[in-house]
């Protein structure tokens, strides 16, 4: 009762929730992009799996986030990885026929989610942790009324990419960029980093680029 009326508490709490919002913007894209193609159903299915275990992933980072981020090469491999989820998103998955191909096509909707997810939240959990300043209730909480705003964020998307098809390629240039961002963000490139300070913009740069190349390649050899 004393911590709900602990002004600290709700503050926290606030704070928690708004990060997620604000760090949940890439996640419902990538879960938006890998479901796009399922039948309602299985999209349906795909967000709310995605998105649950996307967050009883996060909460588990926190508690590893800061150690994981000291490890060198770690966030190059992860970005690397995020680049070719990118290019994977952008042309698709081939399109399998009947009730076992609708099965593999959820899960591999929802292993791409959470590959995506333990790779953008690595740096991102960081802050969701300092606000939550060592209290694992604020953690737990918070992260979880965030599931329904990224189940939103995710079904609006979707809305908006069978309308919008242009929202699909800046979706997959938004991943390419974050695997850039991801890459330069190294521990290992740290001081050669700093003393270059272009490579911020130009690494995430090149990275939504490459996506988007490859992704169109992809796309022209799949049509011949």
């Amino acid at each position: 009762m004393d911590m709900l009326q602990n002004a600290d508490f709700w503050i926290g709490l606030i704070k928690i929730i708004w990060i997620n919002i604000i760090l949940s913007g890439d996640n419902a894209v990538v879960i938006a992009l890998a479901a796009r193609s399922l039948p309602l159903e299985q999209q349906k299915k795909a967000i709310m799996f995605g998105s649950g275990a996307a967050v009883v992933l996060r909460i588990g980072l926190t508690v590893v986030a800061a150690k994981l981020l000291e490890l060198s090469y770690l966030q190059i491999i992860g970005g690397i990885l995020l680049l070719w989820i990118g290019t994977q998103l952008l042309h698709g998955e081939e399109e399998d026929d009947g009730e076992g191909g609708e099965k593999a096509g959820l899960w591999v909707a929802i292993r791409t989610i959470l590959i995506a997810d333990l790779v953008m939240s690595l740096d991102n959990v960081i802050a969701v942790a300092a606000a939550a300043k060592g209290s694992m209730t604020l953690l737990v909480l918070g992260l979880a009324i965030s599931i329904p705003l990224v189940i939103f964020g995710s079904k609006l998307m979707i809305k908006l990419m069978d309308r919008f098809p242009v929202i699909i390629i800046l979706g997959a240039g938004l991943i390419g960029w974050v695997g850039g961002e991801t890459i330069v963000s190294d521990v290992a490139l740290k001081s050669f980093v700093e003393a270059n300070s272009w490579l911020h913009l130009v690494g995430p740069a090149v990275g939504a680029a490459l996506v988007l190349i490859i992704g169109k390649l992809g796309n022209k050899a799949k049509a011949e």
